[in-house]
């Protein structure tokens, strides 16, 4: 009897592990169900679909000769029976399971942002996941403000944002991300007034530190989008106002929530797998006999990665693993390395650029280059003779000799300015 390997998502874990398999020689009938009804797809290009750079259709990845069963929406698993059940209650037996159903937008806090911030279609998230930490869930709450207030994770959120954005007049967007940021920029070069509203001192704090945000301010500013650092957001009202929480109201008729993701854990956690942040994973990727979990989902040694990078990494050592190519095949964590290319914004960061601004920099060297003109800033972070962090912004020409360093864990040469000076290793990735 041919070998059954079920994976839950039709994302880019997903598709990644369904290629790589067949690549590698596996054998086994590989089935990707999917809630949305496209093909899996590279999501991280989204934020050029407002741009019109691409079309949703132009994002599509490979996933080898795995079965796809898109618009199919899995409800509940049953790991003692090895089976699924789908929404329309049909059960699917399967005699190995991989997870991969990604994440959900989180909400920004307050009851009555949460009330108004919702799929702009009223539909509910793919696969039952709870409420986000607001307590109010995608479907709750009243009517959307006129004008609309968008979520943004799927394809279909981006087109239904674009529609939305050729008839506004002003936006605001929550969240100074990486995703806000991006859609910032893409609703700027439409022409539209962009104000960014973020809670954090700079944006994107997660992978830039302090001068790098500000320097990423002054690009936005460039591009017509303001940015209030420091702020949160108290409602959006029904006629589209944005309330902080200092009492300012912004006008606006196009309002975006895009405050980050939380990975999406509900089956996991309905069927008695362990959940914490993430499904929990050993080095093996597994959570329990025969049931993997892999992408944004997935938590490994008390960590959930959310980038493509790490994803995909994992879906390679999965794959391996199934396939018998690697059986032995272990999956020791992966490297924070984290790249934005949108336009004018471009970006580099590895591990923690902001290492030397936690109070105790023992032990670390740090050799900044900065160049306001060109809106260009480099940094490299050195705990002893190994990089501990660095970003690169505006000028990307070293970042093939600078990641190559980092992610071989490379002893650096005394002097190791030519990592944020040389040019040799320009266009590479």
């Amino acid at each position: 009897m041919t070998r059954r390997i079920a994976v839950v998502g039709a994302g880019m874990a997903a598709a990644r592990f369904a290629e790589r398999f067949q690549a590698l020689g596996g054998d086994a009938e590989v089935t990707l169900y999917g809630a949305e009804p496209r093909a899996p797809y590279n999501r991280a290009l989204l934020a050029d679909v407002l741009t019109g750079r691409y079309a949703a259709d132009d994002l599509t990845l490979l996933s080898g000769d795995a079965q796809l069963r898109t618009g199919c929406e899995v409800t509940a698993l049953d790991t003692v029976a090895h089976t699924l059940r789908l929404a329309d209650g049909a059960h699917v037996p399967y005699d190995d399971l991989v997870l991969a159903t990604g994440a959900e937008p989180v909400l920004p806090g307050g009851a009555d942002t949460a009330d108004t911030l919702r799929p702009a279609d009223g539909g509910h998230a793919p696969y039952d996941e709870p409420a986000p930490a607001t307590g109010v869930g995608p479907a709750a709450g009243p009517a959307l403000p006129p004008g609309g207030a968008h979520m943004v994770r799927t394809a279909a959120d981006f087109e239904r944002l674009a529609a939305a954005a050729a008839r506004a007049r002003r936006a605001v967007v929550i969240g100074g991300g990486v995703l806000g940021v991006s859609v910032a920029r893409a609703l700027a070069s439409r022409g539209l007034p962009v104000t960014i509203v973020h809670q954090a001192s700079h944006l994107v704090e997660r992978e830039l530190d302090g001068p790098a945000g500000e320097l990423l301010r002054g690009v936005l500013a460039g591009l017509g989008v303001e940015v209030r650092t420091g702020s949160t957001v108290r409602a959006v009202h029904g006629d589209g106002r944005v309330e902080l929480s200092g009492g300012h109201v912004l006008d606006a008729d196009l309002v975006v929530a895009a405050c980050g993701v939380t990975p999406r854990t509900a089956l996991a956690r309905a069927a008695g797998l362990p959940v914490r942040t993430g499904v929990l994973v050993d080095d093996r990727l597994s959570c329990a006999p025969g049931v993997y979990a892999i992408g944004d989902c997935a938590e490994h040694r008390d960590r959930t990665h959310g980038t493509a990078g790490a994803a995909w990494e994992q879906a390679d050592v999965l794959a391996a693993r199934l396939s018998g190519a690697a059986p032995d095949a272990a999956y020791a964590g992966s490297r924070p390395y984290a790249r934005l290319s949108a336009g004018p914004l471009e970006y580099a960061a590895f591990g923690d650029p902001a290492a030397d601004e936690g109070g105790d920099e023992g032990g670390l060297d740090v050799l900044r280059i900065a160049d306001a003109t060109r809106g260009s800033y480099k940094k490299l972070v050195l705990r002893g003779d190994r990089i501990a962090g660095a970003v690169l912004l505006g000028d990307l020409s070293t970042v093939g000799a600078l990641a190559r360093a980092y992610e071989r864990d490379e002893i650096v040469p005394a002097d190791p300015f030519h990592l944020l000076t040389s040019p040799t290793s320009q266009g590479a990735s």
